[in-house]
């Protein structure tokens, strides 16, 4: 029945292909063989959901098992949510067209705060009580949580059961198995959730209570006897090994990477102060060469993909990237297939590994200084000279590349007029040194694209003291850097700082934060996202209503002493080691990166050794 009227509505929104399942490569199962099922739930479309990575790995690895069934569950456009309320059809999983409230875990990833909304509008849209507490005692609908977000997950803390730390591989199905044997003996849900604290990776947040100071800050976090004080993340030991799909749900209609990708290496050695993914993802574990070109030529044969990705936070970073290239490039050829690596680097981009890139990619590169001075530069920890930015542009230059794009921030710790001068004062050098080459391409102009993004102080990082940049402060910024322009061969372009600052008050936020999450999405916020979407005013009502201020989350400068709202999230990374690398930060000095010297951040003492052998 339900299957029908879904049908029926396909013709009237756009991309019906996104709600209705069957893709090659999905997996149907039979209800009465499965114990335990699984929504896999993106709060977000369709296009930008189905080419997220963990959603590929999670779906097949879960799948694997014959008694438990991941589907997939995607936040509907705006057109086809009005059509589901019009004609009462709840959120649904595309593989069976089941509703939600069905599920025995509905499961978020949490990638991006802007998409906190999102979360509680699909909650409701499948019948379910937004809030933990109006949530009933059976053993059924466990709301859970993962991904980077979840490293400060207090903002959501009243509408989740469940927060998994860390990586997924191994504490998603020994948190399946838990529950399953404990469905089996009747159990309660608050039974349930008691004995799911035990495993290391799982926070539950009922089992915390918050106090607060008279100025609002944390007073102290506390918890009943018998729960640990601090619950650690998890971590995959042998990446090498980990398991890691042949297949990938291919989609009949265009999304925002339609490709086969392939993940080459988790965490990052360089330390960059405001990188939080770079914090998070320690330790740096890589697969070995030979790993990543079987599993790239198995995906690349059982999806018919003709693009291939090789993930990760700093793919020419690893250390055999020579080998990778040697590899796949041969395969890539002959099978017509185009060979993708993002995230290159300043410092190691060779003329041997461009060489290997243009056999595959003739469009313009693009690299990160971040920062337009030496002195930024070394207060953010790039670790990234201009000489080096140079020669990397003139190595492209001469190897026939004419477009190339450079990423900064605005509002960086200590940062001045000068700093945001010195943007537009490289980006002139570069134009410079492609027409002091004389082996340019000939006839061909260049074309320096500058991108600024807002800076966003996060946890667990060396920067989460410090204040963002306020609105006006931003518009200041980007007014000094238009003006600094008068090359017609640099462009600019930049986001609506608004969002990152909403994105700042939610990353540090306190449980308070989240009454306004839900005051904004029942004044109609959600896809923050988009540009088309978001409203700032709704969002600035939302925390007036509840006596909250944006600022105090986002602009205040908090002390060493402070107690986070996430002082008892364990990332392995510890504060001894941020307030060390923030101090450095102030003195404009630099910490080498993991291979060449540890800096003691904390992870090698969690993990039982070193880092790198």
């Amino acid at each position: 029945m339900l299957k029908e009227k879904i049908e029926s509505l396909l013709l009237s929104v756009q991309k019906p292909a996104r709600y209705i399942g069957g893709e090659p490569g999905s997996i149907i199962k039979n209800r009465e063989d499965v114990s335990v099922r699984f929504a896999f739930c993106f709060p977000d479309t369709y296009d930008i959901g189905m080419s997220h990575l963990g959603m590929k790995i999670l779906y097949s690895l879960i799948n694997k098992r014959e008694d438990y069934w991941c589907e997939r569950v995607f936040a509907p456009g705006v057109d086809f949510e009005k059509l589901m309320r019009e004609n009462q059809i709840p959120l649904y999983a595309l593989e069976s067209l089941d509703p939600l409230s069905e599920f025995d875990f509905i499961g978020f990833t949490m990638q991006y705060e802007l998409s906190y909304t999102n979360v509680l509008n699909m909650l409701d849209l499948a019948g379910i009580p937004v809030l933990a507490s109006e949530r009933d005692d059976r053993l059924m609908n466990i709301i859970v949580a993962g991904g980077p977000c979840v490293c400060n997950p207090e903002p959501l803390a009243d509408f989740f059961d469940i927060f998994i730390l860390g990586e997924g591989e191994e504490v998603n199905l020994e948190l399946m198995d838990l529950y399953k044997q404990m469905k089996s003996e009747g159990a309660s849900k608050k039974e349930f959730l008691r004995k799911a604290a035990e495993i290391e990776g799982i926070y539950v947040p009922s089992l915390y209570d918050v106090s607060y100071n008279e100025d609002g800050t944390v007073k102290a976090i506390t918890h009943p006897d018998g729960v640990s004080p601090v619950v650690k993340k998890r971590i995959i030991k042998d990446f090498d090994k980990v398991f890691y799909p042949d297949e990938f749900v291919v989609p009949m209609t265009e999304i925002v990477h339609d490709r086969a990708s392939v993940e080459v290496l988790r965490g990052c050695i360089r330390g960059c102060r405001f990188c939080q993914a770079g914090f998070l993802y320690r330790p740096f574990r890589e697969k070995t060469a030979e790993t990543v070109c079987n599993e790239a030529k198995s995906l690349c044969e059982n999806t018919g993909y003709e693009e291939l990705s090789l993930a990760s936070l700093s793919t020419s970073d690893h250390s055999e990237i020579s080998g990778i290239l040697t590899g796949l490039i041969p395969y890539t050829e002959k099978e017509h297939i185009n060979l993708s690596l993002p995230s290159l680097r300043v410092d190691n981009f060779s003329k041997e590994l461009m060489d290997e890139i243009k056999k595959v990619r003739k469009s313009g590169l693009t690299f990160a200084p971040e920062a337009g001075t030496q002195r930024l530069r070394d207060v953010i920890n790039k670790n990234v000279t201009e000489d080096e930015v140079m020669r990397t542009c003139r190595t492209a230059f001469e190897g026939g590349y004419t477009n190339v794009k450079l990423y900064f921030m605005m509002g960086l710790p200590t940062e001045t007029d000068e700093d945001i001068e010195g943007i537009t004062q490289l980006a002139q050098k570069v134009v410079d040194l492609y027409y002091s080459i004389p082996e340019r391409p000939k006839g061909r102009g260049v074309q320096v694209s500058i991108s600024t993004a807002t800076f966003v102080p996060k946890p667990f990082t060396p920067f989460e003291f410090e204040p963002q940049a306020t609105l006006e402060e931003i518009m200041h910024k980007q007014e000094v850097l238009m003006h600094s322009i008068t090359s017609k061969k640099i462009k600019a372009s930049w986001h609506d700082p608004s969002t990152s600052i909403l994105e700042a008050v939610l990353a540090r936020g306190d449980r308070k934060v989240g009454a306004a999450i839900y005051s904004a999405w029942k004044k109609g916020c959600k896809f923050d996202s988009w540009s088309e979407h978001f409203s700032f005013e709704k969002w600035q009502q939302a925390f007036d209503e509840c006596g909250l201020k944006m600022e105090f989350y986002a602009s205040r400068k908090r002390e060493y002493d402070e107690i986070m709202p996430w002082e008892h999230i364990d990332y392995y990374v510890s504060k001894e080691f941020l307030i060390r690398e923030n101090k450095k930060a102030r003195l404009a000095q630099t910490t080498e990166h993991c291979r060449n010297k540890c800096s003691g951040c904390g992870v090698s003492k969690e993990i039982g050794g070193a880092c790198f052998g």
